[in-house]
């Protein structure tokens, strides 16, 4: 573990040194989040302005959403997402062959390298906008709820995680993944919409096998409904079956890989 750890400070380290180097892409990220975050709460109150529920939920409520979906991108954004968007492209080229040889675990490489320190002034605004959501909300949250939601937001990230590479390892097969990526974030589009705005097996598929309202919507609903356990208990379990799921395909796409020197 202390390895691993002190491994990511150097991944860290050379990140917010590279960063600083471009300074121009760092404030080019920040201002284009910036105003994704402004554009996507205008949309919410223009919403709003012509009902007073959308999706069971009410516009403190849908605030709270609106946070939790930025944070959400934005770990993702920090953490995952240029190690995710190279990753096709080192199947291709066999430059996966230098994280094979390593010792230290191939998936943790491919997937936490590069710590995109140009987003992450953006996740420190995204913390701002859920705090000032939490903060603004009528009825005072009782600090357990906060600490139940704190708890259960990783494990909607980590399905976020899952779902995204899962899409991408299809490469070790196909030799491209352009054309995955695209459909999934196509698809990505239903994690930035409540959960509550579908009904029948549309909903049923969006929480299970293609469980992408669970990321963002299950975890506020942690902190809001009036029993939170249910949606607790099923982001857990959504969450370990998709980490099994990655682990199992991305066993198998090493066994099918193709190396440089083949």
């Amino acid at each position: 573990m202390f390895r691993y750890l002190r491994l990511y400070a150097h991944f860290l380290r050379f990140s917010f040194g590279r960063a600083m180097q471009f300074r121009f892409d760092f404030f080019f990220r920040v201002g284009m989040d910036t105003l994704w975050y402004a554009h996507y709460l205008a949309f919410f109150g223009v919403l709003f302005l012509h009902t007073e529920r959308l999706g069971g939920w009410s516009r403190d409520e849908a605030r709270l959403f609106a946070g939790t979906l930025f944070v959400c991108d934005a770990v993702q954004m920090t953490l995952f997402s240029n190690n995710l968007w190279q990753f096709p492209l080192a199947v291709n080229r066999g430059d996966l062959d230098y994280h094979l040889v390593r010792p230290v675990s191939t998936l943790f490489f491919v997937s936490l390298r590069d710590f995109a320190a140009n987003s992450f002034l953006n996740l420190l605004m995204a913390a701002g906008v859920l705090v000032w959501a939490i903060s603004v909300h009528p009825t005072p949250l009782p600090a357990w709820r906060i600490a139940l939601f704190a708890a259960v937001l990783p494990f909607g990230i980590l399905v976020h995680y899952c779902m995204q590479l899962v899409f991408l390892l299809p490469a070790f097969w196909l030799h491209s993944g352009s054309g995955l990526r695209d459909l999934y974030w196509s698809l990505d589009a239903y994690t930035a919409r409540p959960v509550g705005i579908f009904t029948g097996w549309t909903r049923r598929l969006l929480t299970s096998l293609l469980p992408l309202c669970v990321v963002v919507s299950f975890p506020v609903r942690a902190l809001v409904d009036p029993d939170p356990w249910p949606a607790v208990l099923q982001t857990i379990a959504v969450a370990a079956g998709a980490f099994l799921v990655l682990l199992f395909v991305w066993r198998r796409g090493l066994r099918a890989y193709a190396s440089a020197s083949s």
